[in-house]
């Protein structure tokens, strides 16, 4: 069995669903703080009596307790996580605890229960500021944020629990997450990311897109992200998971596609997609924005046989069509 913690949300919703198309049995442990119990409901009926989900809240011993006693956990995929860079600025207390203290209860109980084997959902966030393109896993990491920081925090706290008791970790270090399975896919409130939000605009009467800086020093003047599809960023993690059950050793991976897209870009092909002329606005700069973010893979490769395979048009188009979709749900509720 495995325990993905975070299984309601967005990504972690995506891993246990591929985790119950592959034979696996499957607990989700989330708070529903930023998941959504419908999500639950939906792996539960894809799931039958291989999914069961708890709700439960990392900072409550007693709730980690309860999921581990009784069932035999072979291994954690860990997503429970506060993720919003700006809030994490304005409230670190929030992160810090959530994330890191959060985190070191589910590592104590996994130990306490003998479970030594947990894949981490980690970020490019770690890195910081880059100082070459594309990043490796290699780069300094020198996060500018808190949210960054308590995933680096974490890395480096797995770090010396495999030294001192021996649990092993494979860390994986997103860059942008984009697109939809079908059954389930992103859903955020607020949303903060670009495709959902440039989506959004036509679906929703009356909003505008803004675009938040247009002059850094890129071929059109608007920040360079590297797009990585959702199915194949939850591929990564059965692939690391398989690696920590053939006896792999503690390691971390960026996941990206080492190709960069601008917004301009993004846009242009949402526009494509939906066959829309979506409304834009051109804002200022958000601080702390790079001008360019592309990710390294070749690690990845080589070890996990990690290969991503769609393209940032497929992802757009699944994103369009679960956008389309959610706005149903959130309408009839």
């Amino acid at each position: 069995m495995i325990l993905v913690t975070g299984g309601a949300g967005y990504i972690g919703s995506h891993c246990a669903l591929a985790l119950l198309e592959l034979g696996y049995d499957v607990v989700v442990f989330d708070n529903l703080s930023t998941g959504h119990f419908q999500t639950a409901d939906i792996l539960k009926n894809i799931g039958n009596d291989n999914f069961e989900f708890t709700k439960g809240d990392l900072l409550n011993p007693e709730d980690l307790i309860k999921v581990f006693e009784g069932r035999q956990i072979d291994a954690v995929i860990h997503f429970a996580a506060f993720s919003q860079v700006g809030e994490s600025v304005t409230n670190p207390a929030k992160y810090y605890r959530n994330n890191v203290c959060g985190t070191l209860n589910l590592l104590d109980t996994m130990l306490k229960y003998g479970v030594k084997k947990i894949v981490f959902s980690s970020t490019a966030a770690t890195y910081g500021e880059p100082v070459r393109i594309p990043i490796d896993e290699n780069h300094p990491q020198n996060p500018i944020n808190p949210y960054g920081m308590t995933k680096l925090m974490i890395e480096k706290i797995m770090d010396d629990y495999d030294g001192a008791y021996g649990l092993k970790s494979v860390r994986l270090r997103y860059f942008n997450v984009a697109g939809a399975q079908g059954r389930v896919g992103e859903w955020h409130e607020p949303e903060t990311h670009l495709i959902p939000n440039i989506l959004k605009s036509t679906i929703e009467t009356g909003r505008t897109f803004n675009l938040y800086g247009d002059d850094y020093d890129t071929k059109d003047g608007t920040c360079v992200r590297d797009y990585i599809n959702i199915e194949d960023l939850i591929c990564a993690h059965v692939l690391a998971l398989e690696y920590l059950e053939a006896g792999g050793k503690t390691d971390f991976f960026n996941l990206g596609t080492r190709e960069g897209s601008t917004v301009k870009e993004v846009f242009s092909i949402c526009e494509k997609v939906t066959d829309t002329k979506i409304p834009l606005k051109i804002m200022p700069r958000r601080q702390g924005d790079p001008a360019k973010l592309v990710a390294d893979n070749f690690k990845a490769a080589k070890i996990l046989g990690w290969h991503p395979e769609k393209t940032l048009e497929y992802s757009i188009k699944t994103a369009f069509e679960w956008e389309k979709k959610l706005h149903e749900i959130t309408k009839s509720s």
